[in-house]
């Protein structure tokens, strides 16, 4: 029987971090602690090492199509699958609202185009019964978008990868253009670029299971909570022990039938589709 693999992206710190050691802790195969950066990463192995638990380190940038390449060739020849996908990787964009379109474009290719390389080169790999949770926010629930045609035509039950790449790239075109409107974007367009790369990322989590019809694989999506890490600055009512909980409980404990779901920081499962709903980002809830 072949050994179960788990693989963590963006681990050497914050919440990635505290679920491979959550997942180290219970999970009944190898770990994968991945990170852009190999000297961090392998740092983070050691801090984890003098606990007693023994990750395996591979780096792994999701912005790196070649990185991800070598990524799956060193699993497919090593362990010939994968049994958990956590994709946490990510990178924030502060509460600036007029960011270039460099930098927009900077925050949706890590945050959610890498996404879609990830699912064309690491799906494969996927085992029966696999699990994949894709690391969302409240940033990435639909109330986030007040644009009425995007709000609508992301509201589609039959919504397709080709809508959500239309709208992300809508956004980016208004950005280069000059003619982003704040108020196409909940609590005034702060963390625009954040919110429509975690919309999206939402979205195609729950296309990606869709496509995934016939399988026993799952992939969902889950909001973390505000947690105390370097992206939020320290901010936050969760340590990042205490965050890494619901995640793990989502890829090893969920049943079956949770699938294409999104999940809120306390494992309640929210209707995405809500647009109208009370769930999107508000910067104050920073300063309270």
């Amino acid at each position: 029987m072949s050994t179960k693999v788990a693989v963590v992206t963006g681990a050497n710190k914050g919440i990635g971090f505290g679920i491979v050691k959550l997942l180290l802790l219970r999970y009944d195969g190898v770990v994968y602690l991945t990170s852009r950066d190999e000297t961090r990463g392998k740092e983070a192995v050691t801090k984890l090492e003098a606990l007693g638990l023994f990750p395996l380190y591979h780096q792994l940038d999701i912005a790196d199509r070649d990185s991800i390449l070598r990524f799956r060739d060193h699993i497919e020849k090593t362990h010939g699958g994968i049994d958990i996908l956590i994709n946490n990787a990510g990178v924030s964009a502060g509460l600036e609202v007029d960011s270039t379109y460099e930098e927009a474009k900077y925050v949706i290719d890590i945050n959610y185009f890498s996404i879609l390389t990830i699912k064309e080169l690491l799906f494969p790999l996927l085992r029966d019964d696999a699990r994949v949770l894709n690391i969302s926010s409240d940033c990435g629930h639909l109330s986030n978008v007040k644009n009425k045609y995007w709000v609508q035509r992301l509201s589609q039950k039959d919504l397709k990868v080709e809508d959500v790449n239309e709208f992300v790239n809508w956004y980016l075109d208004s950005k280069k253009n000059g003619t982003f409107n704040r108020e196409d974007i909940a609590d005034g367009g702060t963390v625009a670029s954040y919110r429509v790369a975690k919309v999206a990322l939402s979205a195609v989590t729950i296309i990606h299971q869709k496509e995934l019809k016939g399988t026993n694989i799952s992939v969902n999506s889950m909001h973390p909570g505000l947690v105390r890490t370097g992206m939020t600055g320290e901010v936050g009512f969760y340590s990042i022990d205490d965050a890494a909980k619901v995640p793990v409980d989502l890829v090893l404990d969920a049943p079956e039938t949770l699938r294409g779901a999104y999940v809120w920081y306390d494992g309640k499962v929210l209707d995405w589709y809500d647009y109208n709903a009370d769930y999107y980002f508000k910067t104050v809830t920073l300063f309270e």
